[in-house]
């Protein structure tokens, strides 16, 4: 098995605009708990703007933009897939249908002879 290195590297503005989503995620909900006695509009309204400025922040550093590029490359590979038609998807469907509940059958059957060996021939109690 091949081991991959993986470099870790940030510099210390990118901890800082971590630091500063995390302050601003706490700051939104201290926001919205302090201003208990507002509406609740006006309440919501700040979360919101304080929750997105902290996901702008993230996304200007190098994780955020590694997650975007990990979506871009996810949307990519998703346009590669073959889906199934409706037909072969309807099979299959109906194939594990079938399977389960052959294998329903199979346990059922397997439990009441083991139920009939054991309680019934070995132990000798009636039901």
């Amino acid at each position: 098995m091949a081991t991959t290195q993986i470099e870790t590297v940030t510099t210390s503005a990118d901890k800082a605009k971590l630091a500063v989503t995390g302050l601003l995620v706490v700051g939104a909900v201290a926001v919205f708990y302090l201003l208990g006695k507002q509406d609740l509009w006006l309440r919501v309204l700040a979360l919101l703007v304080l929750i997105a400025a902290a996901v702008g922040v993230f996304f200007t550093s190098a994780q955020g933009k590694e997650l975007i590029a990990f979506g871009q490359d996810s949307t990519k590979e998703l346009r590669k897939v073959v889906w199934p038609s409706r037909p072969e998807a309807t099979q299959m469907t109906a194939y594990v249908f079938a399977f389960v509940v052959i294998m329903a059958l199979f346990l059922w059957l397997t439990d009441k002879t083991l139920e009939w060996v054991i309680y019934g021939l070995i132990l000798g109690w009636k039901h």
